[in-house]
């Protein structure tokens, strides 16, 4: 499933592309998404440019303006890329080709680039927040980002107050911190030294702070490297993002430890595959 750094790299790759552009088409080929697409999309987005796209956790939101006046027509696309899906910038040759059976939308520009919206699963969501502030249900219990100021040890040590949660499934949770997905919630525990099965309610101060840290290090380093590629995920560019290639713990099974050379072990927690170091998580 595509997390925050694959959300994050898919906003980068797109928004040089994209950012001024007029809307001069829309095609939706299937609406059935997990929240079906709006019959008015099309005729909401054609028409305006887009002033910027920003993320919050793993959405996407489209600031899609008529004019840049205080009264003009204003609105967000919502688009989230579901367990499977991706937003690609398609070219002018590719554009003309026959979609395949998964490629749900796509997003024209008046100045030739295409954003073709694929998702196999239809687990995604392409929706429309009218008005000048991205106010939506879908949002509104979403946890601190974590690269942000508002994220810390501190807030993670108050929120984890009474927590009888395990600690990976703590930091997993959208309402405690956005966009820490399996992979990245096993890198940081691991670079915390923490096990993975502690009770968020029984991790002190000092190993929060460490905490924070790890997570913070982790989504950059993971951002920076493209994310990563498990399944269908690609970046908006169609390249693989690499992250997974040189994790520490995440899908090592029985390979030795980065830093200690024991084994590593994987456990299933919250019917996700969680692994770390025995030795050096405690």
């Amino acid at each position: 499933m595509p997390e925050l750094p694959e959300v994050e790299t898919t906003r980068l790759g797109l928004l040089p592309k994209v950012q001024g552009g007029r809307i001069s088409t829309v095609t939706v080929r299937d609406r059935r998404l997990r929240w079906p697409i709006p019959k008015n999309l099309a005729t909401q987005l054609s028409g305006t440019t887009v002033f910027n796209i920003v993320r919050r956790g793993k959405y996407l939101l489209w600031d899609c303006r008529v004019a840049n006046l205080p009264n003009a027509r204003r609105g967000y696309l919502l688009s989230h890329m579901g367990m499977s899906g991706s937003l690609r910038l398609i070219n002018r040759a590719d554009a003309g080709q026959p979609p395949q059976k998964h490629d749900h939308l796509d997003i024209g520009f008046d100045n030739g680039v295409t954003v073709r919206y694929t998702d196999p699963r239809r687990f995604g969501a392409m929706l429309w927040i009218a008005g000048a502030e991205p106010a939506h249900p879908l949002l509104d219990r979403l946890g601190p980002e974590p690269l942000s100021d508002d994220f810390g040890g501190a807030y993670l040590h108050g929120a984890a107050n009474g927590r009888s949660l395990s600690i990976k499934e703590f930091i997993m949770t959208s309402q405690v911190v956005v966009g820490v997905g399996n992979i990245y919630a096993s890198e940081a525990l691991f670079h915390a030294c923490i096990h993975p099965k502690r009770l968020a309610g029984k991790v002190s101060r000092a190993r929060f702070d460490r905490l924070a840290v790890a997570i913070k290090t982790t989504l950059l380093k993971a951002i920076h490297a493209g994310g990563s590629s498990l399944r269908d995920y690609v970046a908006a560019n169609g390249e693989l993002g690499y992250f997974q290639v040189n994790a520490f713990v995440y899908d090592r099974e029985g390979l030795p430890c980065r830093a200690c050379n024991g084994l590593i072990r994987a456990i299933r927690q919250g019917q996700r595959s969680t692994y770390f170091c025995p030795q050096c998580q405690r």
